[in-house]
């Protein structure tokens, strides 16, 4: 099912952006950013998010990314945000001119961790596509909309039936850059069952 933009909603909406049926464009702000505590020690929460609602307990949600980020730590991905304390995002983030880091942050409980890969910095776009299975859930990209590879297993203690998830951008030093947003899907849960679970039970 294709996603409709404009039906989604804002947390902290920046002040430049625009929404399409099938389009999203956020100019981030400087200083914007998500991060809770751990080996930093500092606290971010304030960059905007754009997300949908859903109670369905098996599902994936995939979208396209195309950036123009040119600053450390510039990035733009999807996220799954609950509250402060608790969220999951993923994201290609700008470190210099050779590199950028395609990783995930976990967040549970007000801590959180990030795993990351080295990139291509001259890589201008990446699809991503986010899973639940009950209160578990897979991070997984793609460089081209069709073979997708996983990043990142995790579990969440605090999700309740409903979850609202969707897509971010920031720009963590004195930076702005435009993010770009498409081809935002809901489909059936591309993150099969392991061999030997029971089948999904809606």
């Amino acid at each position: 099912m294709k996603i409709d933009a404009r039906t989604m909603e804002w947390i902290r909406k920046p002040n430049v952006c625009s929404i399409t049926e099938d389009k999203v464009t956020i100019t981030t702000e400087p200083f914007t950013d998500l991060w809770q505590r751990t080996y930093y020690h500092f606290r971010n929460d304030n960059a905007p998010i754009l997300q949908m609602k859903s109670e369905e307990q098996f599902f994936s949600f995939v979208v396209r990314t195309d950036f123009d980020t040119k600053v450390r730590y510039d990035q733009s991905g999807i996220i799954m945000y609950l509250d402060s304390d608790n969220w999951i995002k993923a994201s290609m983030e700008y470190e210099n001119e050779e590199i950028q880091r395609l990783g995930s942050v976990v967040t549970n409980n007000g801590y959180s961790d990030w795993s990351s890969t080295d990139i291509d910095a001259k890589i201008k776009s990446v699809w991503f596509r986010f899973s639940r299975r009950e209160d578990d859930f897979c991070i997984e990209n793609s460089f081209d909309g069709v073979t997708f590879k996983q990043m990142r297993i995790c579990h969440m203690f605090n999700v309740k039936n409903e979850i609202a998830f969707g897509i971010y951008a920031c720009s963590a030093e004195n930076s702005s850059f435009k993010a770009t947003f498409t081809d935002m899907e809901l489909t059936e849960c591309k993150w099969l069952a392991h061999d030997g679970q029971q089948p999904d039970e809606e």
